[in-house]
């Protein structure tokens, strides 16, 4: 707590006044985002009067207060700004990854090292509502880019090639066996060989931008192995550093890309704020500048956007424009960042699905997550993990209609996919699994018990 007089906090008195929030409401919103980075707080309206009255919360629930604040007033707040800390002593760490405008190669390399070391404030961060809005030109240190010196280690179109060979075979690794295989060894590659090539002497500026290019390919697969084991800022962090890298590429079809996750990755955490915006900019970039099923990839996110927003009309007829589009697209055409992550149509379809789910269409969503499932080659053995999630998902639709055997059977194929699998996504699905089980076996459904044995088997395993 320091030693700090007891003073007063009218810094922090002004911004609860102007958020509109009791100091009830206020404790609520800091809980939720402690639960976001993975700490449960028993932050209450009696806490709060203290910290008004001039107690000082420790470091990291100061950070949890500024991010609340900053969501409810919709700017981004620091705890100096709310009398937490004094002027100039918020923790550096706490913004790491959360500008743009600095050095990426070397914010990447910070990140990575704390990745790898798995320091606490970065891998328990919260998602920054706040800096998911910096892509899109409101945060004014946006376009401060600086290019750092070139090194002595000359490089072409073979070093470039090495890099992306490594990130194809890392993602599909990832995509096989979920993201926590090989998670530590991407990042050390990243902030090692990666960095490296981003500093060396190139002879052209295209092997330059191809570099750049290559390596944000890398930050976003360490960002979604982040996403994948639970960590969303940590996986906001990296994302943002990726779309740095694209910018200093020159590359706004590689950065709409960026911008599509980013998109994802605030409705996955039920952050939808800039998701509309996001999406609408992405598809903007790439809209006739890329084939038709790179282009209904951006269609279903906006589409996805639009769901979350309310927007059901809107949410559907863009839905319907990216079924167009994918129908009609070459998936032979996809630009290498796209077609890392596999079939288009297979992803289309699990988007439209989670689309339909959040407008509340059961039957759509039960029958576009059984397209997806079905659109993955290798009877989905290639992408284990998504497909495993994917009939996870498809069982929930069904069991929420009432077809309690059908969705059983369902998730008994998902179980099947899910061995070998290390990821926080499949632990959550088999735990929320293994609830909807317990009430079946009290509706007298023979296979539940069955199957929830096997859900239990799994989680002794892996969980």
């Amino acid at each position: 707590m320091g030693n700090h007089p007891r003073v007063r906090n009218e810094a922090l008195e002004q911004a609860l006044r102007d958020a509109d929030l009791t100091y009830e409401q206020a404790a609520a919103a800091v809980r939720v985002v402690a639960a976001e980075a993975g700490e449960l707080l028993r932050t209450n309206k009696a806490a709060l009067g203290h910290w008004v009255q001039g107690l000082r919360p420790k470091p990291q629930t100061a950070t949890y207060i500024a991010e609340a604040l900053s969501r409810r007033l919709g700017r981004c707040l620091r705890p100096s700004d709310l009398g937490l800390c004094d002027p100039g002593q918020d923790p550096a760490h706490d913004r790491l990854g959360l500008i743009l405008g600095a050095d990426p190669v070397d914010t990447l390399k910070r990140i990575g090292e704390a990745d790898i070391h798995r320091r606490r404030f970065l891998t328990g961060a919260a998602y920054s509502v706040a800096a998911a809005a910096l892509p899109l030109g409101i945060d004014q240190a946006v376009e401060q880019h600086h290019r750092a010196e070139a090194g002595h280690q000359r490089a072409g179109h073979a070093e470039i090639a090495a890099v992306r060979d490594m990130v194809d075979m890392f993602t599909r690794i990832d995509e096989r066996h979920g993201g926590q295989h090989g998670r530590s060894a991407v990042v050390q590659y990243l902030r090692s060989d990666v960095a490296d090539l981003c500093r060396a002497t190139f002879d052209t500026d295209d092997h330059r931008r191809d570099a750049l290019g290559a390596a944000a390919c890398v930050a976003y697969l360490c960002g979604w192995k982040a996403f994948d084991a639970g960590e969303h800022g940590l996986a906001q962090r990296y994302y943002l550093q990726s779309y740095s890298l694209t910018k200093e590429a020159g590359d706004d079809l590689h950065g709409a890309w960026i911008l599509r996750i980013l998109a994802h990755n605030g409705m996955d955490v039920r952050r939808p704020e800039r998701t509309v915006d996001l999406a609408e900019a992405a598809l903007a970039r790439v809209h006739g500048q890329v084939d038709p099923s790179t282009e209904a990839l951006f269609a279903v996110t906006r589409a996805r956007a639009l769901a979350h927003a309310g927007r059901r009309a809107d949410a559907v007829a863009q839905l319907r424009e990216a079924q167009d589009l994918v129908l009609r697209g070459d998936e032979q055409a996809l630009p290498f960042w796209a077609a890392l992550w596999g079939s288009p149509r297979a992803t289309v379809a699990s988007h439209t699905a989670k689309a339909f789910r959040e407008l509340g269409d059961h039957s759509n969503a039960e029958r576009h997550y059984g397209v997806s499932a079905r659109s993955r080659p290798g009877s989905g053995h290639e992408h284990q993990r998504i497909t495993a999630l994917t009939l996870a998902a498809q069982g929930r639709e069904q069991a929420a209609q009432g077809h309690l055997e059908q969705a059983c059977s369902t998730w008994g194929e998902s179980l099947h996919l899910f061995g070998g699998v290390r990821s926080a996504r499949a632990v959550s699905e088999v735990r929320g699994i293994r609830r909807s089980l317990k009430v079946f076996e009290r509706r007298g459904v023979q296979a539940a018990a069955d199957l929830d044995e096997r859900a239990r088997s799994w989680q002794l395993a892996y969980a």
